[in-house]
């Protein structure tokens, strides 16, 4: 009997911001991996995602939002999005339904000569009439005529257990490029940062949580507990005092929503302490961005 090849590759998410890609890898891989929010450029960095099973493994590439960059940090955001361009095996380009007008031409004209296969995934279709949908489809089909047009609704989950499919048969024939055991290529600590930032963007509005990067400087795991001790960084003075609120009572908020996501996340009671620090223009600082992984 013939050994049925084991099927290995990645596939690159781009599109611009708030169209749901970062919904979308959760939804694939079943699990919330990628911080969601309302705002625009929640993802700042290039996050893998592995649905790993005994015959495949996908590794799904979550990417900023596509920008013209005002800073150095969104020259570091922008060239994720170039990378994943480069080791895509498949490429899914997400639109949202309300998404009429193509803002980088000259990406569009890059995705045209690739030769990998593409999808142009509709998403937010749950938004949409049966008539915009159809026209929507066919104004895609005429820009992408070798692309699967395909309509999704990432948040409902339609059509998504039958596109996690149709990439699995469309994988490389490959060996599993990360352990089996494996849920991303970040560490722990990334996924801490990621949630306290996650809950800066939702409880602070305007300029406020653009301007902050979380450190996770103490990660201790016991048996039934892990004790955190996080650094919120901005850029002022004045945004410290905002962070921190009346009486620590903003900064309060943020340390219980969460508290709740990582206890989620790692399925475990958290102890969490939070502390504020300036570090000045560090969004235009090549050697911080560094640091902090851009």
């Amino acid at each position: 009997m013939a050994k049925i090849p084991h099927r290995s590759g990645y596939v690159s998410i781009i599109g611009n911001p708030n169209v749901g890609k970062s919904t979308l890898v959760n939804a694939l891989m079943g699990r919330d991996l990628s911080i969601t929010t309302s705002k625009a450029q929640t993802t700042r960095h290039r996050i893998l995602g592995l649905i790993n099973d005994d015959k495949y493994q996908v590794v799904l590439s979550d990417t900023p939002g596509i920008i013209k960059p005002s800073y150095e940090m969104q020259n570091s955001m922008m060239d994720f999005v170039k990378e994943s361009l480069i080791d895509a095996d498949i490429l899914l380009y997400v639109i949202s339904i309300k998404e009429k007008k193509i803002k980088d031409q000259v990406l569009v004209e890059r995705i045209k000569k690739s030769k990998i296969p593409l999808f142009v995934l509709i998403n937010k279709i749950d938004n949409s009439s049966q008539e915009e949908l159809e026209s929507t489809v066919q104004e895609w089909a005429d820009i992408f005529p070798s692309a699967k047009i395909i309509p999704i609704s990432a948040l409902t989950g339609f059509f998504i257990p039958e596109l996690l499919q149709m990439l699995i048969e469309l994988l490389p024939e490959s060996p599993p490029y990360f352990p089996k055991d494996q849920l991303s290529d970040k560490p722990e600590r990334f996924f801490v940062n990621e949630s306290i930032r996650k809950n800066i963007l939702e409880h602070y509005d305007k300029e406020i949580p653009y301007a902050v990067e979380v450190i996770t400087e103490s990660f201790k795991e016991e048996d039934k507990i892990i004790k955190i001790q996080a650094l919120i960084l901005v850029e002022r003075e004045t945004q410290k005092a905002i962070i921190i609120g009346h009486k620590g009572e903003q900064l309060k908020k943020v340390g219980i929503s969460a508290r709740k996501d990582l206890s989620s996340f790692f399925g475990k009671k958290i102890h969490l302490e939070l502390f504020v620090k300036v570090q000045k223009n560090w969004r235009s600082n090549p050697q911080q961005l560094k640091r902090f992984g851009y």
